[in-house]
């Protein structure tokens, strides 16, 4: 819970515009609610309709139970990386996915910061040993790429560090797919206000507000800091082995729909039915930055 004492009131600059918000202020300010939803350039104006999106969850679940068969039939593995801004909605498109899957060999990977013998490794080694094995689908709730956004904008790594990491994660992806694992590489990407509201809306729900850290408010005035950051990975590390997923993820219904349709369309896997995945919405995934305003 947020000391009480505290004032956590900060200034936000919008171009040259200053705007104050206080996470802790049980109102949400209506400059944010009203911009919300499509902020960042989200293209509608409304969210999916929850009865529409919970038919086509379950349709698209069915068709994730399949791989998992098709994974112990066969022996083939698959590993997906989950990216974005806080409170983008990594964790519940990873539940989305995972939902209805045997969880014995479909785990989700959420690693705490490094141990001090972990500091000492290769950055690399530690998810290494969470790769998976024959028949497992790993899904990693935020990854190495760690080292390309919050460590350089919040001083957790050095410049050097940064520099080395950007060089030698195309090899090191490379080197994942040759090796014959399904890679997926999702960047979830919101606007704003959008984050904003997503951090208002944590701080005053009892069930949510653990997901609201300290990290996340003094994270709140480097919004250009981690745009900055964003842009230069995914111009460096979109490759044609390992190509970034990029889903415009304002509304978290069309977001996992779209990106586990995304999955599906990539496998392979026996017993496809085609029409029960549907077409994605390429007004919010597409491959590499260019969906990107």
């Amino acid at each position: 819970m947020a000391d009480e004492t505290q004032d956590r009131t900060v200034e936000l600059k919008f171009g040259d515009d200053t705007r104050t918000f206080n996470v802790d202020d049980p109102v949400l300010p209506k400059w944010i609610d009203e911009a919300a939803l499509q902020s960042g350039g989200y293209p509608y104006k409304k969210k999916l309709d929850e009865d529409e999106y919970s038919d086509d969850l379950k349709k698209l679940q069915i068709e994730l139970v399949k791989v998992q068969f098709w994974q112990q039939a066969t022996g083939k593995r698959i590993m997906a990386v989950f990216e974005g801004r806080d409170a983008a909605g990594k964790g519940g498109a990873i539940s989305a996915t995972r939902a209805n899957m045997n969880p014995r060999t479909a785990r989700i990977v959420a690693l705490t910061k490094p141990t001090e013998t972990e500091h000492g490794q290769w950055y690399f080694q530690r998810y290494v040993s969470h790769f998976p094995t024959s028949g497992e689908f790993v899904l990693f709730d935020r990854s190495w790429y760690n080292r390309a956004g919050v460590e350089p904008v919040m001083g957790f790594c050095t410049p050097e560090e940064y520099d080395l990491f950007m060089k030698q994660v195309p090899r090191f992806e490379k080197m994942i797919v040759q090796d014959d694992i399904h890679f997926f590489k999702f960047w979830l990407d919101l606007g704003r206000e959008m984050q904003l509201k997503r951090f208002h809306d944590r701080r005053h729900d009892p069930l949510k507000v653990w997901k609201l850290s300290p990290m996340d408010i003094a994270a709140l005035k480097k919004w250009d800091d981690y745009t900055e950051k964003r842009d230069r990975m995914l111009k460096e590390t979109h490759t044609d082995a390992a190509p970034w997923t990029v889903i415009l993820a304002n509304d978290k219904r069309r977001a996992r729909l779209n990106l586990v349709r995304h999955i599906l369309h990539t496998l392979d896997y026996d017993g496809k039915d085609k029409d029960a995945i549907g077409e994605i919405d390429d007004k919010i995934l597409g491959q590499g930055p260019k969906i990107l305003k």
